[in-house]
């Protein structure tokens, strides 16, 4: 029996399959710290712990702090893909490896961007209260879009965004796809229409679906003036990162009716208050940045948590999980 184990301390919102796959090792001791966790606090619990090996963390803010009380940390784990609040030239300085989920929760994520297309399409929530408010009469006031013949947006063609585009494509959609980073031809190759600049390609879009991360470059990507490019008749989806759209701009556009609708997973600060005037517009639908989380979803990020953890304690850092590549060598 190893009697060195090594400490983690992973965030409860790590699904159980995680733990489970963690329990079966014997040289691993894993607690548990809430997910709503503010930084201070984590700092305290790690220095109580008197330092880990190891973390996996939600979205909270993870840098210098935490790293000064833990001097023997290897991995950092996030349970997700975004890491923008995480210091990750601190991680690199440190040669510690921050690692991701890889594939786990894009299906989920692609489905709730075609979930967020579809409700703001067929005016769900308008004629859901039309039905429970006993206003059947009202209904042919304003008729429901279909997705069939309409130009999607696909901006970022990463693990989410193409496989959202897969999912436009199978609703016999026109799929156009913006990303610098990826090749033209390996956009063609797949089956949709590369475009270069943004600017022109959102005038052409029915529905645009942001699927970048959060980065100094992406910042207010859709600012008040790349919203203006946009068909008053267009539809906005984000499932990425708060802040890519900024919010004043994008409610102007909304109540001036120059855009006809948003899906939002995501705000710029979060939880968003219930005072945020995007929240009582009725051409915007919203969920509390849940894309990511399904049942199967937080499976098989806490199997990929586990086993990314595991993979760097035992000397074969899982490569294309590891954001700071070269930590590896």
């Amino acid at each position: 029996m190893t009697t060195n184990k090594k400490k983690l301390l992973i965030s409860d919102s790590m699904g159980k399959a995680g733990w489970d796959l963690l329990a079966a090792r014997d040289d691993i001791e894993a607690k548990s710290f809430p997910h709503l966790i503010a930084p201070a606090d984590l700092v305290l619990r790690i220095r109580a712990e008197g330092g880990v090996d190891g973390v996996a963390i939600g979205p909270i803010r993870f840098g210098e702090a935490e790293l000064a009380e833990a001097p023997r940390l290897r991995v950092v784990a996030r349970i997700g893909v975004g890491y923008d609040s995480v210091d990750v030239p601190a991680l690199t300085k440190r040669g510690i490896p921050l690692m991701v989920v890889g594939i786990a929760n894009s299906p989920s994520v692609a489905e709730q961007a075609i979930f967020f297309m579809m409700t703001l399409a067929r005016r769900g929530a308008h004629f859901d209260a039309l039905v429970k408010e006993g206003r059947w009469p009202e209904r042919l006031k304003v008729k429901p879009v279909d997705l069939l013949g309409k130009t999607a947006l696909i901006v970022g063609f990463g693990r989410i965004g193409t496989r959202t585009a897969k999912r436009c494509l199978a609703m016999e959609m026109a799929v156009l796809v913006y990303d610098p980073y990826v090749p033209a031809e390996s956009v063609r190759a797949a089956g949709y229409e590369p475009v270069g600049d943004l600017d022109a390609a959102v005038a052409r879009a029915d529905f645009v679906s942001i699927h970048c991360p959060k980065t100094p470059e992406t910042l207010a990507m859709f600012d008040a003036a790349r919203l203006r490019r946009m068909k008053p008749s267009a539809y906005l989806v984000n499932t990425a990162r708060g802040g890519i759209i900024e919010e004043t701009a994008l409610h102007a556009a909304l109540v001036e009716g120059r855009l006809a609708g948003a899906g939002l997973d995501v705000f710029a600060l979060e939880p968003t208050p219930t005072s945020n005037p995007l929240l009582k517009l009725p051409n915007v639908v919203t969920a509390p940045h849940m894309a990511g989380v399904t049942v199967e979803a937080v499976a098989r990020m806490a199997l990929a948590v586990a086993r990314n953890i595991m993979s760097v304690f035992d000397g074969s850092p899982i490569r294309e999980n590891v954001i700071n590549q070269e930590v590896l060598g």
